[in-house]
């Protein structure tokens, strides 16, 4: 899972990416509130953990921007005002979870994969695209009667297209999101991937194709006719 820390306080941020990173997850780390909606925007993160107090611009602030411009990534708030008013303002704001500073770690860990364990769950159930339908327990792809398994890297990059539908999503964001933030994986291997995403589709008999914006990124498209 890629993750975003916004936190002005770099021996927290540090703390708190080594032991993420240790449980096997890809960490950035913002300090500064003028920069952060410049990472948020780069459209590869899963998970923003964000504190309310920054230079430059609030948090709060930055997380009602965010939420207007219809961007739903998961966000947690880590943040030394703990009173009730404080957690109501913050979750109102379109926080997803609030953790109260100084907190243990586990209790992080705890709340990050209760988040994803009610968002997994959503999405085995919605996560379909005309005749198509993907599911992420198996790794497996349906279409009417059809079915066909997919390698891991298939379906996590068939699982952000479904996702997407017929929205563009861009190379990098498909890059980084499958292959990891500091992946030197070349373009041509996602290319690649969607050359045998392509043939599964051929094989299900789908109407769903793969569409190349060139120069941008992919989108699906449902042709019935």
């Amino acid at each position: 899972m890629n993750i975003l820390i916004i936190e002005d306080d770099k021996d927290l941020c540090h703390a708190v990416s080594w032991q993420l990173e240790q449980e096997g997850h890809r960490v950035d780390c913002c300090h500064d509130g003028g920069e952060a909606t410049l990472y948020i925007r780069q459209g590869i993160y899963d998970l923003i953990l964000l504190d309310c107090m920054l230079p430059g611009e609030n948090g709060l602030h930055i997380l009602r921007g965010i939420r207007a411009e219809g961007n739903l990534t998961p966000v947690i708030i880590l943040s030394a005002l703990g009173e009730v008013d404080d957690r109501v303002t913050g979750l109102n704001a379109g926080a997803d979870d609030y953790l109260v500073k100084p907190f243990a770690y586990s209790e992080l860990s705890a709340r990050i994969a209760s988040l994803f364990r009610r968002k997994n769950a959503f999405e085995n159930t919605a996560l379909s695209y005309g005749d198509l339908s993907f599911d992420s327990a198996e790794n497996s792809l349906m279409c009417g009667d059809k079915k066909c398994a997919l390698s891991q890297t298939e379906g996590e990059l068939m699982r952000l297209l479904l996702q997407a539908g017929d929205k563009t999503t861009g190379r990098t964001v498909l890059l980084h999101k499958v292959w990891g933030l500091d992946t030197s994986v070349e373009n041509s291997n996602l290319d690649n991937y969607i050359y045998f995403l392509r043939k599964r589709l051929k094989t299900l008999d789908s109407c769903v194709a793969i569409v190349n914006r060139r120069g941008h990124g992919y989108r699906l498209e449902y042709n019935k006719d």
